[in-house]
Formats: structure tokens, C-alpha cells, sequence
């Protein structure tokens, strides 16, 4: 039997939830729908989802066309989950973008049609709720051709719009204008089609046309449309016989080496971690040692896969499912098992959280109990960012937008008996170098006061490059085990740059490295004041690090969001100096009709703002969409962040931190 693995995505409250519900039930796995509104449906399964009808995590459902497993994955719509979405999208061959026939094209659904574009997953789009008063499935078409992509064609005519009788019937090869629109969308990207259609119209067959389109969908370069109601069943079937036509099946070697990624992590009834992954090819079985991140290993205990709409034991999963493995302990969202997978799961394809806040317990003595249950969230969600700060006592989570900390704090009341409160929400910047920098210390030469050498060079990469760590050292010429030690300080270094903030797109380059062997007496008593360990290169290596960022220099950026405002074009006029007070740079601004149509860029750090004052400066009509675009050098006052670390930029009192020491330089 095939497998086909699809991620419903869409802009909060289309429907996709519903429709996952509708789809179960018309597969024969649901006997009875359940609904968003009641909280009962199968894919919300968190007590928080039941309560306000939102999608906060993924979850993967299962269900059988015919001889293909299609395992369907529920993703969240609100743009504060935009994380939940993005690693889901490594492990898809198929994707459905419902798009709410009453509302339109969305915010969020521009965003995830560029992504899915980007990522050439083929995709199908569901217009759903065309039993609706204001549906309008022909404006609804026109806007999709406009805002995401010109290349679609309508599937199904509807009848009855906006009532409940609203019928979707599929078009046939007996509707010449249902023809002639395939032809002249799949010509575009088919010669050969177009010169036979030319040559000999009646050559190019219906059945060569569906043959056609489930090639050109299958290579994400022509989106179907399919209209229909998740609550009325009308069009669903059409969309089950697309899913499986026109969508490609997962391919693989099942005898071949493991490779396979990790997308979701969740704790069992007892804890225990449960992670589920994609398996592109081989095959993995209770008792298997699986390698994954950075040579860790393992040991499977229990494998269950997906079939009818829940998840059973199995003793082993092959090429092209999802499966939920236990015996993982050490694992996380996003790592490679085995051999890494040709696939973008880890790379992000969504914007980074432009939001922090302080997370503060109402009990100072669940202040352990706190960190904990936060440190469980960042395996769900490692975009989190969960950081403690020493110095202050305090920790801080990165944040999607204010929603997600309504989620986080009844996460964890209800699972972990935690009441929090959060400090006011603040931006958060990025540093990038300005130019190379380099630093070294010698072992057993001052200031150098570990049983270490160390020197690194810094220098920037291009704008989204991220980060390399490069060895210019020979590679056998220091242990693993040191190297190691190196390049996570490294790392961990570069999360506060000078100014507190983190240090995007930069190589460093380990220029130099030396240690001293393990000693000991004659009587085999190991001497630490001879001898390097790992724990001498952590201490050193933050110090060298920052030395050379100091002369390469950083420059601090700030977050640019996008923006596309809608407003009614006599008051055109009076928005304009708000932008500009709000530090709003519009670009275009076009005349349509009775409204104006302003595109252009704004700091993240003031689009809430403007959120707020939209609704009272255009009668309640302005429409406003935005997303982070870029970071841009900040202007005025650089901000600067608290540091939680032992700051090495004061040498003198970290090393009294992690040395409980200082050399004689220091301490004149």
C-alpha cells in the first residue's frame, strides 16, 4: 500500500480543523463530526485547543483511499504557531491550503503559499465554507490568482452559494471551457502539449490533460482548486479523489540505510518522550540503535504507526510513514535519524520570534519547578529560546506574539501546576559583524589562565547565511573531545554579542589550539593543575571569542515587518503621517475603487501599535496584514540586552565566576 503525508495549513478560523473532522468521517474513520465550537473534535487534542477552537499543536491523523495510507497532519492556523507549521513542512509530499470562501485570501495564507512555493510542495487549495452568507467562490478565485499564484484552475463548479443546499459538482471532460482553461494553464509549462493541441486539438485527450495536471501539481507548478463546506460535506469527496490523483505518493528504499527527521516531540503518561518522525528511507524496528544529532545513539523501545485515524504498535516502520518512536531520551525536534535527509527540515522557513518576555512564577519556590516545566515546552518547541539568567534569577522564552503566552501560561497551570505571570513583552534585535576580528592566549602564557591555547578569527558572512564554525587547525592535532568543547562555547558565546543580542551570519575560524596531556604522579593519581580538560576550553574559549568580536566590531539590527494596509481612500490622507510617526516607510500606495492600498516596511516594535490605532483612524475599515521581513541597522539609541551569563567582556570578574581566580594583570 502507497503512503501520501499532507499538512492542512491555513489562515486561523478557515475551517481546516473542520475539514480534517469532515475528512475522517467521509473515509469511514469518524462515525460522528466532531466540532471546533464543542472542543471535540479528534486533532484537538489539548485542553487549551477544546477552549478557545484554535490549532495550538500539530497532530497526525490517518485514513485509506482506495490502496493509499494518507497520514493527514493538522498544523495551527494562528501566525503566533507559526513554528508548529514550519516543522512540519520537511516531512510533507503534499500539502492543502484552505482558504475561507467569505474572507478570502488572509494574511497568513500569503505566508504560507510563498513558503510552500518556495519549498515546491505540491499543493491543492480547498475554498471552504461556500455555504455561508458573503461567500463569493468567484472573488475568492480572483484573488487567489492575484496574491498567491496565477497558475490555478477551478476543479468544481458550485451552485446555491451561500446556503446550505450550496452544491460542488467536479468538472468533466464534457465542459469545453473546463478544457480549454486546463490547456491553456498547462501549456505554460508544456511545449510538447501545446504544439500537439495546436497541431491536432483533438489529439490532446481529456485523459491526457488529468494526466498532465497531476504532473504539473505533482511538481508544485499548478495548484487545483477545489470549492466545498467542511460542515456540509459539499465538495469533500471531490477534494479525497484530488488528494490521491493528483497529489505523489511517498517514495523510498525501505532496505536501504535509516534517514529520517524528527518533527514533534511529546511526553507520554509517564513522561517518557515520544518522538514522531518522518522515515524517507530504510527501516527501523524495536531494539534498533538509531544515531542521530551529532553521533548520539539510541535504542528504540516501542514503534507505533498511523492507520485509521489513530496510532497502533508496531514492530517496525518502513520508507514513506510517520511513526512515533520511543526510547529516545536524549533526542529533539528537528534532529536528522541516521543518515541526514536531502529535505529543509532544518532550516527555518518562517520568520524567528521578534518577541521576549520574563517569565515570573507567582511562588517564588516554584521558581526550580518552573524551569523545568519550561525546559519540557522547548523540546516541544525549541523556538522558545528558553534562556536563564544567573545574575538576576530570571528566565525568558522568545515569543511568536501575545497569544502564545496565554498558551504558555495555561500550559503550565493544567500540566504542570505552575502559575506564571510575564513582564511586558520586548523586541528583540540581532548583531551582525562589521568587520574580521582575531585573539588568541597561549597555555601557560598571562593573562591566560587556563591549561588551554585558543584563537579564533570572526569574521561576516552574507545576510541569512547563519553560522559556520570552521577548523584551521589540522584535525588531528587536538582530541575530539576538546574541539568539541570549542565549537559549542562557541555557539553558546554567540547568543549575547556585545550588546546582549544574538550574533547572526559570522564564521569563526579556530586558528590555533594546544593543550597539555593528562599527567599523573607514580601513583596514577590524576594532576588537573597539569593536565587540559574540556571544562579549561569552555572558560577560554568565550574570552577569545569576545576579545575578537570586539575588533571585528557588531552592529545591531532590529526586525522589519512587511505591511499592507487597506483603507478607505478619503482618509488616505489622514493615515499617511501616522506611518511616519510609527517610523512606517510606505513603498506603493494604489488607488482601486473606494480605497487605497499601502504596502511598505515597519519596525516589528511598532506594529502593535498601529494595530491599535487602525480601527478608530479608518471607521473600523482598515485592513492591515504584516510579517517579518528583514532586519535593518537600528537608528537613534542602540538598544542593548542584559546579559545572563558570566560575562566575559569583564574579564576580571569572570574569571573570579569560573575561576574563582584572577591572574596578576588582572588584578592590578
Amino acid at each position: 500500500m502507497k503512503t501520501l503525508n499532507v499538512g492542512i495549513l491555513a489562515h486561523v478560523d478557515a475551517g481546516k480543523t473542520s475539514l480534517t473532522e469532515r475528512l475522517l468521517h467521509a473515509t469511514g474513520v469518524l462515525d460522528e463530526i466532531g466540532s471546533v465550537d464543542e472542543g471535540s473534535t479528534r486533532t484537538d487534542s489539548m485542553a487549551l485547543e477544546r477552549q478557545r477552537g484554535i490549532t495550538i499543536r500539530s497532530a497526525v491523523v490517518s485514513f485509506v483511499v482506495g490502496d493509499v495510507t494518507v497520514n493527514l497532519i493538522d498544523t495551527p492556523g494562528h501566525p503566533d504557531f507559526i513554528a508548529e507549521v514550519e516543522r512540519v513542512l520537511g516531512v510533507l509530499d503534499g500539502a492543502v491550503l484552505v482558504i475561507s470562501a467569505v474572507e478570502g485570501v488572509q494574511a497568513q495564507t500569503r505566508v504560507l503559499m510563498r513558503t510552500l512555493q518556495r519549498l515546491r510542495v505540491p499543493t491543492l487549495i480547498f475554498v471552504n465554507k461556500v455555504d455561508r452568507a458573503g461567500a463569493d467562490p468567484g472573488r475568492v478565485l480572483r484573488g487567489i490568482a492575484e496574491r498567491l499564484t496565477p497558475a490555478v484552475v477551478a476543479m468544481t463548479a458550485v451552485d446555491a452559494v451561500g446556503t446550505r443546499a450550496a452544491r460542488c459538482t467536479p468538472y468533466d471532460g464534457t465542459d469545453v471551457d473546463f478544457t480549454d482553461r486546463l490547456v491553456d494553464l498547462l501549456a505554460e509549462h508544456d511545449d510538447e502539449l501545446l504544439a500537439s493541441y495546436v497541431t491536432d486539438q483533438a489529439s490532446v485527450t481529456y485523459g491526457r490533460l488529468r494526466r498532465a495536471l497531476a504532473t504539473q501539481t505533482g511538481r508544485a507548478r499548478t495548484h487545483p482548486v477545489f470549492f466545498g463546506s467542511a460542515i456540509t460535506g459539499a465538495g469533500v469527496y471531490p477534494l479525497i479523489a484530488g488528494l490521491t490523483e493528483l497529489l505523489p505518493a511517498a517514495t523510498g528504499d525501505s532496505t536501504g540505510p535509516v534517514s529520517g527527521t524528527v518533527f514533534k516531540i511529546e511526553r507520554g503518561p509517564a513522561g517518557e518522550k515520544i518522538a514522531y518522525a518522518r522515515i524517507f528511507a530504510g527501516a527501523v524496528r524495536v531494539r534498533d540503535r538509531l544515531r542521530y544529532r551529532d553521533g548520539e545513539e539510541g535504542k528504540v523501545t516501542a514503534v507505533s504507526v498511523f492507520a485509521d485515524g489513530d496510532d497502533a504498535p508496531c514492530p517496525s516502520v518502513g520508507a514513506g510513514r510517520i511513526a512515533k518512536l520511543w526510547g529516545l531520551g536524549d533526542i529533539r525536534v528537528g534532529d536528522p535519524i541516521g543518515e541526514p535527509p536531502d529535505r529543509p527540515a532544518g532550516r527555518h522557513q518562517f520568520s524567528p520570534p521578534t518577541l521576549e518576555t520574563v517569565v515570573v512564577p507567582r511562588h517564588a519556590a516554584e521558581r526550580a519547578a518552573l524551569h523545568a516545566a519550561l525546559a519540557q515546552l522547548a523540546e516541544q518547541d525549541p523556538l522558545i529560546n528558553l534562556r536563564q539568567d544567573d545574575v538576576r534569577q530570571e528566565l525568558s522564552v522568545s515569543l511568536y506574539g501575545e497569544v502564545q503566552k496565554e498558551v504558555i501560561e495555561a500550559t503550565l497551570a493544567d500540566d504542570f501546576g505552575v502559575g506564571v505571570t510575564f513582564r511586558e513583552s520586548t523586541t528583540v534585535c540581532v548583531e551582525r559583524p562589521v568587520g574580521a576580528g582575531a585573539a588568541v592566549e597561549f597555555i601557560g602564557q598571562a593573562p591566560n589562565p587556563f591549561l588551554g591555547t585558543v584563537g579564533l578569527r570572526v569574521e561576516p558572512a552574507p545576510v541569512d547565511a547563519g553560522f559556520r564554525f570552521r577548523l584551521g587547525i589540522e584535525l588531528g592535532s587536538m582530541p575530539p573531545a576538546f574541539l568539541k568543547a570549542i565549537e559549542e562555547t562557541v555557539r553558546e558565546t554567540l547568543r549575547q554579542g556585545l550588546c546582549g543580542w544574538q550574533v547572526l551570519d559570522c564564521t569563526v575560524t579556530l586558528t590555533h589550539g594546544g593543550y597539555w596531556a593528562r599527567q599523573s604522579h607514580s601513583h596514577a593519581v590524576f594532576d588537573k593543575s597539569m593536565s587540559s580538560t574540556a571544562g579549561d576550553f569552555r572558560n577560554l574559549t568565550s574570552l577569545v571569542l569576545v576579545s575578537a568580536l570586539r575588533q571585528a566590531r557588531t552592529r545591531v539590527y532590529e526586525p522589519i515587518h512587511r505591511f499592507r494596509l487597506e483603507v478607505p481612500a478619503d482618509l488616505f490622507g489622514a493615515v499617511l503621517p501616522v506611518l511616519a510617526r510609527l517610523d512606517a516607510v510606505p513603498a506603493t500606495s494604489t488607488e482601486y475603487g473606494s480605497a487605497y492600498l499601502i504596502e511598505g516596511d515597519v519596525p516589528a516594535a511598532r506594529v502593535h501599535g498601529l494595530e491599535r490605532q487602525l480601527p478608530s483612524l479608518t471607521r473600523g475599515e482598515g485592513v492591515l496584514e504584516s510579517a517579518f521581513d528583514h532586519y535593518r541597522p537600528v537608528r537613534g539609541v542602540v538598544p542593548t540586552r542584559p546579559r545572563w551569563d558570566h560575562n566575559p567582556l569583564d574579564r576580571k570578574d569572570y574569571l573570579l565566576r569560573v575561576a574563582r581566580r584572577v591572574t596578576r594583570q588582572e588584578d592590578r
